[in-house]
């Protein structure tokens, strides 16, 4: 098993997606006597599991089946392990795109957090590009190089424990685009510029905060980024439901139309008909947006490194 490579067979030491519906799912790590408990029973990964296609519908000890699903960027961002507050799929699709990343990029990202941005880039620069990721707690440091050896894809990734904002990225002119996740980003634009190849390249930085994206734009006009600009991604969730709407009053025409042969010169009948049509509901199916939707997330600010 591998992020950036399908397998159609479950073995073990992979980890699989258990599927109990689109709110409720896990990760799990394939063991040969391992066992996990779901609300449907027990999975026995032994009999139920390995060799299994993934994709396979698997009856738990209570009767109840779920589906086991080959891991993916995205589903690994939605049950990753958070060691950090994590970027989710809205922002990441921009960032990739924005970034220009592709087959063969060279990244270089701070702070790797709990790898939710990361394996994402290393699915998208895949087979032939590299990740350069620097993180500055240790400990997370090494639980990411640890999930990057069990996940298949370290050899496309170089995990680094430094201060970026002090010692950069440990590489110069050979990255495509720099991304930036850090509480003072205006510190590391410097050895972001550093960093990217010399004939240019693409910037991203996240910041929750406007204070941050200003004293990170100025930053980056001090060194010569052009194309500066920031965005926020504001994601509307719609549910369709059965709307009831009363019938407009469209007058004396559309009284004689619904009641052909009513006698509408007697004032007593107009207004009894008027009272019915305002009586009247009509029914139909109608997107709404939720009440409550989570709301800001971040600003995203990118650049161009100049040529000049």
């Amino acid at each position: 098993m591998s992020f950036i490579d399908y397998g159609d067979t479950i073995k073990e030491g992979d980890t699989a997606i258990v599927f109990l519906g689109h709110e409720s799912m896990f990760p799990v790590k394939v063991q040969h006597d391992g066992k996990t408990q779901t609300k449907y029973g027990i999975i026995r990964h032994s009999t139920d599991l390995i060799g299994k296609p993934y994709g396979s519908k698997v009856t738990c000890s209570k009767g109840g089946w779920v589906y086991i699903l080959h891991p993916t960027p995205e589903l690994w961002t939605v049950n990753l392990p958070h060691r950090t507050q994590i970027l989710y799929t809205t922002d990441i699709s921009l960032i990739t795109m924005m970034l220009e990343l592709k087959p063969g990029s060279i990244v270089c990202e701070s702070g790797t957090g709990s790898g939710s941005l990361s394996h994402a880039i290393i699915r998208t620069v895949a087979q032939t590009g590299h990740l350069y990721t620097v993180e500055f707690h240790q400990q997370r440091a090494e639980k990411a190089v640890e999930e990057f050896q069990e996940h298949k894809v370290n050899n496309l990734v170089t995990v680094k424990n430094q201060d970026v904002c002090k010692n950069g990225f440990g590489v110069s002119d050979i990255a495509d685009a720099v991304f930036l996740d850090i509480p003072s980003p205006w510190e590391a634009v410097g050895h972001a510029k550093s960093a990217l190849k010399y004939e240019g390249g693409r910037f991203c930085s996240f910041s929750p905060c406007i204070e941050q994206v200003q004293r990170t734009c100025l930053a980056l006009e001090e060194h010569g980024f052009t194309e500066i600009n920031t965005l926020e991604i504001l994601l509307r969730v719609y549910n369709v439901r059965t709307i009831s709407l009363q019938i407009p009053d469209l007058g004396k025409a559309a009284e004689e139309k619904l009641s052909p042969g009513f006698d509408s010169s007697n004032q007593s009948n107009q207004g009894a008909q008027c009272a019915t049509l305002q009586q009247g509901t009509v029914q139909f199916k109608s997107g709404v947006p939720l009440r409550e939707m989570a709301g800001h997330t971040g600003y995203l600010t990118f650049a161009t490194k100049s040529l000049f």
